[in-house]
C-alpha cells in the first residue's frame, strides 16, 4: 500500500520527525510484519534515521553538514541551490524499516527524519509498506 503525505518545512535547512505519522500509515495499512520504504521524491530534501531523544542531535547534524557543504562556495548550479542537492546525496532519499506487530521496528532512541535542505517548502514523502512473505 502506497501513502503520499504532504508537509510544510519552516526553514532553509532542518530534520522533521516523521516517526509517528509514518506508524499511523503502518496501522493504516493492516500489515502486521513486513517492510516500509519511507522516500522523498525530491531532489534537495533527503529522508533519514538518527536520535530523537535530544533535539540537539538534529541541530548538530545540520550544522555540521552546513560547515561540510556551505550554502554558497562558487557553485555551478544556476538555480543556486548545490548545497542542497550534495546534502540530500549525503542523506539519501529513502529508508527501509522493518515492520513488527503493526509499527516501525526502530532503536530506543531512533526516529524516522524529513530532511530539508532549501526551504521552507511545501514537501511530500511516500511511504510504502509491504507484507511480509509468510
Amino acid at each position: 500500500m502506497l501513502f503520499t503525505e504532504s508537509l510544510r518545512t519552516g526553514s532553509q535547512t532542518g530534520m522533521v520527525d516523521i516517526s509517528y505519522r509514518v506508524n499511523e500509515l503502518i496501522r493504516e495499512s493492516g500489515v502486521d510484519e513486513g517492510i516500509c520504504m519511507v522516500y522523498s521524491p525530491h531532489t534537495t530534501a533527503g529522508i533519514t534515521i538518527n536520535e530523537n531523544a535530544d533535539p540537539d542531535v538534529q541541530r548538530d547534524i545540520i550544522y555540521e553538514m552546513n560547515k561540510i557543504v556551505p550554502f554558497s562556495d562558487n557553485y555551478r548550479h544556476m538555480e543556486g541551490n548545490s548545497a542542497a542537492h550534495i546534502k540530500t546525496t549525503f542523506t539519501g532519499l529513502h529508508v527501509m524499516i522493518p515492520v513488527y506487530k503493526g509499527k516501525a521496528v526502530l532503536g530506543t532512541w531512533q526516529g524516522i527524519y524529513f530532511c530539508e535542505f532549501d526551504g521552507p517548502r511545501n514537501r511530500k514523502f511516500h511511504v510504502q509498506v509491504l507484507k511480509g512473505i509468510g
